[in-house]
């Protein structure tokens, strides 16, 4: 198994943040959805402030056509998975073409539901096409460190995620227990006395609520 570099170690981290960004995002769409139809067309503001993002999309339908879909915004969906076909290019030889072919899938879906009328319904498919990733993955990716560093970034992405939305602790004290057990595998230098931290943070759910910003912290800095 050969030695992977330092910045082919970073695509692969990267590459499992922002299919995981999309895929956790897609997921956390539907939770305001509903809302915006039903009940406030601005509920979306609420995704917003858990993100840290600025109120720039005025409408609902603006957010939707904008946020999801449009590659010019960077911090939407398109960019997320845009970032993350970039990544996947470079690593096409360590990912093969069968596993990069569903972060192309999830690109394709969204460029083909802009004009869509049920837009929750194309995230679901983008859904459906990161579960396919990450199978083939598993299954295709032969060098054991390469799957690792990809896991690595995903649960650092996810775990962010679900701190900022606000999921239940259990949730978040699994992935944690996730993103731990990949860097004991991974032959990639880490901040051990972070990740150490982190499992601390998370012991407990009183521990959990009081250091949601360290936590946050922490996940910044235990790969770098």
């Amino acid at each position: 198994m050969g030695i992977i570099s330092v910045e082919k170690s970073s695509r692969l981290i990267w590459l499992g943040r922002y299919t995981e960004r999309a895929f956790t995002i897609s997921r956390a769409l539907s939770r305001y959805f509903d809302e915006m139809i039903d009940h406030d067309e601005y509920a979306y503001r609420g995704f917003l402030d858990c993100l840290g993002l600025p109120y720039i999309y005025g409408s609902r339908d603006a957010f939707i056509r904008t946020y999801i879909f449009d590659e010019n915004d960077p911090n939407s969906l398109m960019s997320q998975l845009v970032r993350a076909m970039d990544n996947a290019i470079v690593m096409r030889e360590e990912l093969t073409s069968d596993t990069l072919c569903y972060v192309q899938m999830a690109l394709d879906t969204l460029k083909q539901g802009r004009e869509d009328s049920a837009p929750m319904l194309v995230l679901q498919q983008v859904v459906d096409d990161l579960f396919a990733f990450w199978g083939s993955a598993d299954d295709n990716v032969a060098n054991e460190d390469c799957r690792n560093l990809m896991k690595c970034g995903k649960y650092v992405e996810r775990l962010d995620l679900y701190v900022r939305l606000g999921y239940p602790y259990r949730e978040v004290e699994k992935e944690t227990h996730k993103l731990l057990n990949r860097l004991n595998k991974v032959r990639f230098a880490h901040r051990e006395q972070d990740a150490q931290k982190l499992l601390e943070l998370t012991a407990d759910e009183a521990t959990y609520k009081a250091n949601k910003q360290r936590i946050m912290t922490l996940l910044c800095t235990v790969l770098s």
